[in-house]
């Protein structure tokens, strides 16, 4: 199926007013094509073994489990809401899900009667693979759904609306600076093969976004050809999500940067990144469609547009000082109590380090914001972002 993408989009570009498209619209192209796009076709392979790349759910438990920790502490600060509402924004394959309300099931079960959990999920394969990674739940009659946003009533929802590793896969427009000015990188179509030229900026929006998170091109401080990216897609995500919610906290894990140091002069090459058979690379016009095509975050830019939509910044930290206040320390320090074998101690311990790892996992950043809060409800510390646990 996927060998029909390259033809979709080269007929993309020959239909389009100037013969050429943004890297936003081919990036949309190459993931998210509702039959041949790497997310939609089902090709998508999340994991260890021969799989393209991993998310931290997929080194065991223990992530769901401290995330379902923070999510158990909001219920209470809210004052225990019925029902509770959890949005889960791209739940990959459902596994984190799964582990979720494992552990609700396990240490808090009145949180499991009240649940009402959502996700929001853009690819139909995927959605067919979580249904089926949460039939047993599904069975149990718990209050799982999948809904797309238009489905979601505007200020409907009173609890807590998160994403791992979502917004990197967004649809990115492609920068470069031409003699102290920015520049859009189009594609055309070059005798069938794909070709990158720069022109006028397709969108003011991408002026409107620099001066939001206070970038300025200055000639003296940025070398010409300098290459970046621009999200304009977690702009209106974030907005969405805003718009979405009547009262809770919104966490958005990723791997990023705040803007000072993503449009810094010596990042001159951007963060798009490629992801094929744990392989990375950064040729994005190969594969096409059987391939992860990813660019860093822009925290501050959900910070700021967050705020003009009537989200709070409540904290934004890294993932490894978040997951030891939730209790990782104590899961590490667990692993001298003798109760596991050797292989089981040496999986378990590799597992959690990789949590934590500030060059790998543990390195990514956590941004919650929150929306209608009372002033006592924001005096209440996130268990998250309290003094981490010692071990």
């Amino acid at each position: 199926m996927n060998n029909l993408l390259p033809n979709i989009i080269r007929e993309k570009i020959a239909t389009a007013p100037a013969k050429r498209i943004t890297f936003a619209e081919y990036m949309d192209l190459a993931l998210y094509h509702p039959e041949c796009g790497y997310y939609s076709s089902g090709t998508v392979k999340i994991g260890s073994v021969g799989k393209d790349f991993f998310t931290s759910p997929y080194l065991g438990a223990d992530y769901g489990e401290l995330l379902a920790e923070q999510f158990r502490d909001i219920w209470h600060i809210l004052d225990r809401p019925d029902p509770f509402m959890l949005i889960e924004m791209g739940a990959g394959e459902g596994i984190l899900a799964a582990d979720i309300l494992n552990y609700f099931q396990q240490q808090e079960p009145d949180l499991l009667k009240v649940l009402k959990y959502a996700i929001v999920e853009q690819a139909p394969a995927l959605i067919k693979t979580q249904q089926k990674q949460l039939q047993t739940w599904l069975d149990k009659n718990i209050n799982i759904c999948w809904n797309s946003w238009q489905e979601i009533e505007d200020n409907s929802i009173f609890g807590c609306c998160f994403s791992n590793e979502l917004v990197d896969a967004f649809p990115v427009h492609l920068i470069t600076v031409k003699d102290g000015k920015i520049q859009e990188i189009y594609l055309t179509n070059d005798d069938g093969k794909l070709k990158e030229v720069s022109g006028e900026i397709s969108t003011p929006k991408i002026t409107e976004y620099f001066e939001l998170v206070g970038v300025d091109f200055e000639p003296h401080l940025y070398p010409n050809g300098y290459r970046t990216e621009v999200n304009l897609a977690a702009l209106n995500w974030i907005e969405t999500v805003a718009k979405k919610m009547s009262k809770g906290y919104a966490i958005a894990i990723d791997y990023g940067y705040t803007a000072a140091k993503y449009y810094h002069p010596q990042r001159s090459s951007g963060t798009l990144q490629c992801y094929y058979q744990h392989r990375r690379h950064n040729d994005p016009y190969s594969n096409i469609g059987q391939q992860d095509i990813t660019a860093h975050v822009d925290f501050t830019a959900l910070e700021k547009k967050g705020n003009l939509c009537g989200l709070e910044i409540v904290e934004f930290t890294k993932q490894s000082v978040f997951l030891m206040a939730l209790g990782l320390g104590d899961r590490i320090g667990e692993l001298s109590s003798g109760k596991y074998g050797v292989m089981e101690l040496l999986e378990r311990r590799d597992a959690l380090h990789q949590l934590i790892d500030p060059a790998g996992l543990g390195g990514f950043g956590v941004l919650i914001q929150s929306k209608n809060l009372t002033e006592q409800e924001k005096q209440q510390k996130l268990k998250g972002l309290q003094n981490p646990s010692k071990f």
